[in-house]
């Protein structure tokens, strides 16, 4: 018997051993390895951000600072602080050693609250005590340059991995985007030969100004230089053959483009100076069918899109009536992708005269079809109540209200703004035009040698002042301040083009917090069940109460001091009544919660007692499994033989 006991005893020790072993064999061998079993994958980062990730040549520092004290009495933002918290590891232990992040709880009048507005983060009031709360990331490189996100929105999760890698990317290139700037119209300081005065920047050319290295570009440039981020064509009209050529080069290239046509650019100075009568006949639309057909793009810029359910009201003289102009649009969120950046976080977007734009080859959304050479992704879109219209009837429009003869909306959506990405084919299949000459050892691309990133909008008045900015005086300074979103537009749109294809790839995600699906739908069916009832006995508990009034009224009128006995019985079966009532207004009510409640103590048995039964039941049955097992394995011969020795 001890000789058993001792051989037991050495087999567990054996086992244990063996154990401690694979566990750090394990960890050594499958160090770095992730599992990512959530629906949406929300741990599993996408393809752009591993090769952002993998670019960085220097190493990065990030200090993520998160009150963790002051964030526990708010659940929803304790729960995502812990998500942007894992998320930042993960983007640490991908890194190999590049991202260095530094978790930091600023405590108030610290140095590492300093160092939060050093580095731009900002603190969020907590209460009239004065406290703060800090939930940003900061980042340094090598060359003291640094970015920031001030404060994580919880309503902007699903751009979570965008925002950080944007941010990662920023400080791995320090550098400024080059922006070559070609337009038509006059948005940029100079002249202006109407007024004889000299006329300030647009608003949106402005600010790219000071966010970007803009370089302005000729309409009749032939060249365009390899360091340019993105290329920005407002309003592109009777572009001569070389530039388009060198447009349709640059897109070739793997090109980031950003786009803006019109069927009516209001601001277009073609027929200046001409009487009225002439100037209607003047052509104010962009051409740049040639470009746009090669990119899968469709405009017709001979339809204007006239949309009732976003018209806004305008006042064409001094001393009219607002009239409601369907060219002129205000479009809000229910108009805007809500999964793309350039769009998420918009308020209002206004536009005039617009026009449309369609998918020539593909599919509207990510997958194009068999074939095609780009996806079409719309960005804005109209109404359901729209439908387009000939420019000529916008043409020296002088009552907008006219535009509702014979208008008759076709219930479709359509698009104002899209994004295109994808393979292209070249728009110059026959080789350069007449007049270019290649420089010796190039030759003319035919296809992508890298996908194409485009952003279009059928609309060039959206970039004018009039439509998203009040202008004001002060002191000799020009004040602006924005009253639509027009200009956060056009920011997000370069901020992202501006980006590598890579950071351009990682787009919104699904979001961390997940709604109860099932205890919606109960609630919705509770609604049902329930709410007729407890609409029609509100009306009844509102004529009973009424009728109890009023015969108490009588009894404080002087005509009449003294109640006659029928008058007091009424009284006293009224306020039965009414007790009745609001008893059976609670039981409704409290029928409203009852499936719910239900499912959240079968949810907590489930959790609490069968599944650790199961578990339990599960183990039992194995345990008895393996000693019958054993039992029923015959013994060796040797201990046979022994056994049967034995007295």
């Amino acid at each position: 018997m001890n000789k058993r006991s001792t051989l037991g005893g050495g087999t567990v020790l054996a086992l244990a051993l063996i154990f401690i072993a694979l566990t750090v064999l394990c960890n050594y061998a499958l160090r770095g390895w992730r599992l990512d079993l959530t629906q949406n994958h929300l741990y599993t980062t996408a393809p752009g951000t591993d090769r952002v990730l993998a670019s960085i040549k220097e190493p990065i520092n990030l200090y993520f600072f998160y009150s963790e004290r002051a964030a526990g009495g708010l659940p929803q933002l304790k729960t995502y602080g812990v998500r942007v918290r894992e998320f930042l590891e993960e983007l640490a232990g991908r890194s190999n050693g590049k991202l260095r992040l530094h978790v930091i709880d600023p405590q108030p009048f610290s140095e590492e609250e300093d160092r939060a507005a050093e580095l731009g983060v900002r603190g969020a009031p907590l209460g009239p005590n004065g406290g703060q709360l800090y939930f940003g990331l900061a980042g340094t490189n090598s060359t003291d340059g640094h970015a920031a996100i001030e404060f994580f929105d919880p309503n902007k999760e699903q751009f979570l991995e965008y925002d950080v890698v944007k941010l990662i990317y920023e400080l791995a290139n320090p550098k400024k985007p080059v922006v070559a700037w070609m337009s038509s119209l006059p948005m940029a300081a100079g002249f202006d030969p109407q007024t004889g005065q000299m006329r300030e920047p647009w608003v949106v050319y402005n600010d790219a100004q000071q966010l970007f290295d803009l370089r302005p570009l000729d309409q009749s440039a032939t060249h365009i230089d390899p360091d340019v981020n993105v290329l920005v064509l407002v309003h592109p009209k009777d572009l001569p053959p070389a530039t388009q050529f060198a447009i349709d080069q640059f897109a070739l290239r793997g090109g980031h483009i950003l786009v803006f046509v019109d069927p009516l650019a209001e601001a277009d100075p073609s027929g200046a100076g001409v009487n009225p009568m002439a100037a209607m006949g003047v052509d104010k639309s962009s051409h740049l069918t040639a470009l746009l057909n090669a990119w899968g793009v469709q405009f017709n810029p001979g339809e204007v899109i006239a949309d009732r359910g976003h018209a806004l009201s305008v006042t064409m003289r001094q001393g009219q009536e607002p009239v409601e102009h369907l060219g002129v649009l205000g479009l809000g969120k229910d108009s805007f992708a809500s999964d793309d950046v350039i769009t998420a976080g918009l308020s209002m977007v206004n536009v005039a005269t617009a026009g449309y734009l369609e998918p020539i080859t593909g599919e509207k959304g990510c997958k194009p079809l068999p074939g095609a050479k780009s996806c079409f992704t719309p960005l804005l879109r109209s109404s359901t109540d729209a439908e387009p219209l000939p420019v000529e009837r916008f043409r020296m429009l002088f009552d907008p209200a006219s535009l509702r003869d014979g208008f008759k909306p076709t219930g479709r959506s359509y698009a104002i703004g899209a994004r295109i990405n994808g393979n292209v084919h070249t728009a110059f299949p026959d080789g350069p035009p007449s007049g270019v000459t290649l420089p010796p050892g190039q030759l003319a691309l035919k296809v992508s040698a890298k996908p194409l990133n485009l952003v279009v909008f059928a609309d060039t008045d959206m970039l004018s002042d009039y439509l998203w900015v009040r202008e004001q005086s002060f002191f000799g300074q020009r004040l602006t301040q924005a009253w639509a979103s027009n200009g956060d537009l056009v920011q997000n749109a370069l901020d992202n083009l501006a980006g590598s294809a890579d950071l351009i790839s990682v787009r919104g995600r699904a979001s961390f917090t997940r709604p109860f699906e099932r205890v919606e739908k109960l609630r919705r069916v509770a609604d049902d069940r329930f709410r007729a009832k407890e609409q029609e006995l509100e009306q009844e508990l509102r004529d009973t109460e009424s009728k109890l009034s009023t015969l108490q009224s009588q009894g404080k009128n002087s005509s009449t001091l003294i109640l006659t006995p029928e008058q007091e019985q009424e009284i006293e079966h009224f306020q039965s009544e009414k007790l009745r009532i609001r008893k059976e207004l609670r039981a409704v009510r409290a029928g409203l919660d009852a499936d719910i409640k239900r499912l959240g103590t079968t949810v907590k048995i489930i959790n609490i007692v069968v599944v650790p039964a199961v578990f339990a039941l599960a183990a039992l049955l194995i345990a008895v499994w393996r000693r019958r097992a054993s039992l029923a394995r015959p013994a060796p011969a040797g201990a046979r033989a022994a056994a049967e020795e034995r007295p």
